[in-house]
């Protein structure tokens, strides 16, 4: 075997072993290949401990008689042969899905593990909805399986607002971004979904993807199945459920006084808001929702716009309680950029502390906040979120990087999957390890 100088083997070597260790993950516990293989290898035993009985016979060879001897050697190379074709059958089924992309064995091997591993990952909810909700279900899709994103329903403006004004049906455009942050196929999907139409009697200002659910909804003639359906069709990692199936309407208290009502009137408003309820106050919780948050090992709690798609979710007594009494650690995301007329000059403190104002004084275990700052530049409007060094009651901070380096006021999809399932592997009341993080923790 020829060396290059510095003593490592040349990389065509080094490719095929890597390529046979990735092959070798079909054989990990879990992948559920290895039970077909030995039912593989133990049928053709049979099968041929049944031909050799048949030979054995033929030669006159004494064996225990249970059956005429033609019928034993016959029954065992029957049984044989079905045990080797069921689990042939139990191969194909498995490798299917991974066989349609026509993979070298070594990405299909990638590829199992990697659905496995994300199946044995932990449980998580999300809430919130908007760009913010996306951009992180875009990185938790690629570590978990086990994820259900629960989203807001106050979306009064756009597309969403039209459709929901003139059929009466939930806001579907946050639906519809979490959908395409959550499916298997981001390529063609995400341009055909996010389309917009820009002219045409009904259809000017419309998406595609929001037509498509409304559409989904119509034909099963209930908005929690459109969805399941939808996720179905997307090939969806996880699960998405609405906060709740009833209309829900936000409004604001300034603090000049005047009372501002509906999302898209708030988001165009300059004053500071001193306060932000729901209507109707008494609404209930979606059933799935309140199980998501209850079952979860990690709720996750933003990022998103604070006042609009964030705290809507949470002044509803269903979900502010199961946030009470759930034994899941809950991680606080504040955004990386302040938003204009919502958090105007709001540090990562008071971030939370409007949370709190607004809940309960322990509704967070965490707060994961980014600590690299960088000019927004004139394309975008709002400034960075920093923190004051001040002690955050009842939450830890954990601070990293997850600046989005082409979108300075968003959050980098797979730099905030990564820190929060870091977190998942926290209990409550444990303090986070700055080398596990690579991060700055203070208390």
């Amino acid at each position: 075997m020829a060396f290059h100088r510095n003593g490592s083997v040349p990389e065509r070597n080094g490719a095929g072993v890597g390529s046979i260790r990735r092959a070798a993950r079909l054989l990990y516990p879990g992948i559920g290949l290895k039970r077909w293989a030995i039912l593989t290898i133990f049928g053709i035993s049979t099968g041929l401990i049944g031909f050799a009985y048949l030979i054995r016979k033929v030669y006159y060879t004494p064996f225990p008689d249970f059956l005429p001897w033609y019928l034993e050697g016959f029954l065992l190379l029957i049984v044989g042969t079905c045990l080797v074709l069921i689990s042939l059958y139990g191969i194909y089924r498995t490798l299917r899905p991974f066989l349609m992309n026509m993979d070298p064995i070594d990405n299909i091997a990638d590829s199992m593990y990697s659905s496995w591993s994300r199946n044995r990952a932990p449980k998580i909810a999300t809430i919130g909805g908007g760009t913010g909700m996306s951009v992180l279900l875009r990185g938790l899709s690629k570590h978990t399986d086990n994820l259900t994103a629960i989203i807001t329903v106050a979306d009064d403006g756009g597309s969403s607002g039209r459709l929901r004004r003139e059929l009466g049906v939930l806001p579907p455009g946050d639906f519809r971004k979490c959908l395409i942050a959550m499916s298997d196929d981001k390529s063609m999907l995400s341009d055909l979904l996010d389309y917009r139409f820009e002219r045409g009697s009904g259809l000017e200002g419309h998406s595609f993807g929001n037509l498509f659910i409304i559409a989904m909804n119509s034909i099963m003639n209930d908005f929690d199945q459109a969805l399941i359906e939808s996720s179905r069709i997307l090939a969806v990692r996880g699960k998405v459920v609405p906060v709740t199936s009833n209309s829900l309407y936000i409004k604001a208290i300034m603090e000049d006084g005047r009372t501002i009502h509906g999302e898209s009137n708030i988001t165009q408003e300059l004053g500071q808001i001193e306060e932000l309820a729901i209507e109707p106050a008494d609404i209930e919780a979606h059933p799935d929702a309140i199980e998501a948050i209850k079952d979860a090992d990690l709720v996750v709690i933003g990022p998103g716009s604070l006042y609009t798609s964030i705290l809507p979710n949470l002044l509803i007594g269903g979900i502010s309680d199961a946030l009470r009494t759930t034994s899941a650690t809950v991680v606080f995301v504040c955004n990386v950029a302040t938003e204009r007329g919502e958090t105007d000059g709001y540090t990562v403190a008071r971030h939370l502390a409007t949370l709190q104002d607004h809940t309960f004084l322990d509704i967070a275990d965490f707060v994961l906040a980014n600590n690299r700052m960088t000019d927004m530049g004139e394309r975008f409007e709002g400034t960075p979120v920093t923190h004051d060094d001040s002690v955050l009651e009842h939450s830890k901070i954990v601070m990293a990087n997850l600046l989005d380096d082409n979108h300075p006021v968003r959050h980098d999809s797979d730099k905030l999957a990564a820190e929060v399932m870091n977190l998942s592997n926290l209990k409550k009341g444990i303090r986070p390890n700055t080398r596990q993080y690579h991060s700055s923790v203070s208390t």
